[in-house]
């Protein structure tokens, strides 16, 4: 579908790198080089589309004076995982290196997503931190992101368990789907089955239950222990890598990113992954805004 008209933006179809885009410009003027966001839409990598996510786009642009780019990246299964990060990585760099063709400061360039656009726009932040060629990054904005496929037994999972939209089981559900693996293994996943002991133990000091605030554990109870199924984890070993886990980074990497924004939703199986990443750029001194919908949902 063409873009919708809008009085205050031209709204153009273009392709970054061949990666198609959707691309918002203020009618007015400006006496200065503009804001730039680049948008990537939630859906697990399978669902959403540029035409479902104009109206936020609009909105964005309308109301901070900003160019926003909406990344229409390939979906799976037709496209396979990581063709959706890659796709991300891909047309933001491509903006970051031509963002004065378009009236934009390329030193003032933000990354926001939400959901699996939140984890796209974390993993692209990561994966940029090295680079040398390009501007780096103004800050980013994770809107209840999911961040770890190591522990889906949080406060949060517990708490909202079987809330509408995404329950604690469909979210799994979901990524093993994403990640073309067999949906049978979801309990195992759901149990903590696929992780070994060793990697639960050298990252507890990042993802641990204890790290939640006492406010967000009411009525929390430590799950009972699991065994660890080597077939399993051999058969979803993608699911702890950092780029569809990125809380699992190193602190050299987390340590080098932009400003963030991190906003959590009260009833999200996914809040609290938002609060864990919160910690861990906090301890790594990186400047961090959290804003938390009480009555939110994913």
């Amino acid at each position: 579908l063409p873009a919708c008209r809008d009085s205050k933006l031209f709204i153009k179809d273009l392709h970054f790198d061949e990666v198609p885009v959707r691309i918002y410009l203020p009618r007015v003027p400006s006496a200065s080089k503009r804001r730039g966001v680049i948008f990537f839409h939630g859906g697990c990598g399978m669902f959403g589309s540029i035409r479902c996510y104009e109206r936020i786009c609009r909105y964005i642009a309308r109301k901070s004076d900003s160019v926003v780019v909406s990344v229409g990246y390939r979906l799976c299964p037709e496209y396979k995982y990581p063709a959706q990060t890659l796709d991300c990585l891909t047309a933001t760099v491509h903006f970051l290196k031509t963002a004065e063709n378009y009236g934009v400061d390329p030193g003032r360039i933000i990354v926001c997503g939400d959901s699996a656009g939140g984890t796209f726009t974390t993993t692209v932040c990561q994966e940029l931190v090295n680079r040398r060629d390009i501007p780096k990054i103004r800050a980013q904005v994770l809107i209840y992101p999911f961040l770890q496929a190591l522990n889906f037994n949080l406060p949060s999972h517990q708490k909202n368990a079987f809330t509408a939209f995404l329950s604690r089981e469909r979210a799994v559900h979901f990524i093993l789907k994403y990640l073309s693996k067999d949906c049978s293994m979801k309990e195992a996943v759901l149990a903590g089955s696929h992780v070994p002991e060793s990697m639960n133990l050298k990252y507890s000091k990042w993802i641990n239950p204890e790290l939640i605030p006492e406010v967000f554990k009411v009525g929390y109870k430590p799950p009972l222990p699991t065994s660890f199924l080597p077939q399993v984890h051999e058969e979803t070993k993608e699911l702890l890598k950092t780029r569809l886990s990125p809380l699992l980074a190193e602190d050299a990497v987390v340590c080098r990113l932009p400003d963030t924004c991190i906003i959590t939703c009260q009833h999200d199986v996914l809040r609290d992954e938002g609060l864990l990443y919160k910690q861990r750029l906090e301890d790594n001194n990186v400047k961090v805004t959290w804003y938390h919908v009480e009555e939110g949902f994913h």
